[in-house]
């Protein structure tokens, strides 16, 4: 279930992270989507939809941290 907008996305991503950081989710979410939808590529036994937000959250913290209860771009 690919998201079309960042209003869309989990609640959790959009109260906690920037808006840069959603649209990084999202697209990530979106490319492993589509990229691991067989089983075979996905590692065990892991569903389609948790390898996508998986690959989401390590695309965002490639860029951003966590600082006390805020995400903020690493610098």
């Amino acid at each position: 279930m690919p998201y079309e907008r960042n209003a869309d996305l989990p609640e959790q991503v959009r109260e906690n992270l920037p808006e840069k950081a959603r649209n990084i989710y999202r697209k990530a979410f979106n490319n492993a989507w589509d990229e691991y939808e067989k089983p075979k590529d996905r590692r065990g036994d892991a569903s389609r939809e948790e390898t996508a937000h998986r690959v989401a959250w390590a695309a965002v913290k490639a860029s951003y941290e966590k600082k006390g209860e805020r995400w903020v771009q690493k610098d």
